[in-house]
């Protein structure tokens, strides 16, 4: 018997196994309305996107200030995202050499580009930051179909004012803020910096 000539053929998308001090990196992905259980079969959806390494899942939203909409929450955990959100499936994007430090720090530089008032819904939304997170950690992209919605609403101008706006800032990025407001607001016993010493 021949072996077969699809058998001699390169396999694509196969993930190599990690090098010794490697992490994996996942991608997981949330539905975001109901109507994705009739339209991601047509390969059209409306998602949420984070990514896992190193035990923490990393994702962006919007809000109106001018620093860094990233937020961290446990993986996989769509409670901490918020009751619109449903978790559908982790896709293994691949591995990388980046300690946790040193994805802490990159996650610090996203921050700049991906603040929360720089987040728009078609443009620069959460699967552009995982798109660009996954590609700094592994050189991998995340499938196409996660963000598709965003490149058919660019011939369909009129989508992004159907979609509820209360996505832009998942519940656990909202504690974030409130965490963040808590500690830039001076104690009573902290004099400001405008008070003279």
């Amino acid at each position: 018997m021949f072996p077969s000539c699809i058998s001699l053929l390169p396999r694509r998308n196969e993930p190599r196994p990690p090098r010794p001090g490697q992490a994996p990196v996942v991608l997981n992905v949330y539905d975001m309305y109901w109507t994705n259980w009739y339209t991601a079969g047509a390969g059209v959806g409306v998602f949420h996107s984070g990514v896992q390494v190193h035990g923490s899942e990393w994702a962006y939203g919007g809000h109106p200030y001018a620093f860094t909409g990233v937020f961290e929450i446990t993986p996989r955990d769509e409670r901490e995202l918020g009751e619109q959100f449903r978790f559908r499936q982790s896709v293994h994007i691949g591995y990388t050499d980046f300690s946790e430090e040193e994805v802490r720090r990159l996650v610090s530089e996203l921050g700049k580009q991906f603040r929360g008032d720089r987040y728009h819904l078609m443009n620069n939304n959460c699967n552009h930051f995982t798109s660009a997170f996954c590609l700094a950690l592994c050189d991998r992209d995340i499938p196409a179909w996660v963000n598709r919605l965003a490149y058919v609403s660019s011939c369909v101008p009129f989508l992004q004012r159907c979609l509820p706006k209360e996505w832009l800032t998942p519940t656990a990025l909202q504690h974030s803020l409130a965490a963040h407001s808590r500690s830039s607001t001076p104690s009573p016993t902290t004099p400001s910096p405008t008070t003279p010493q």
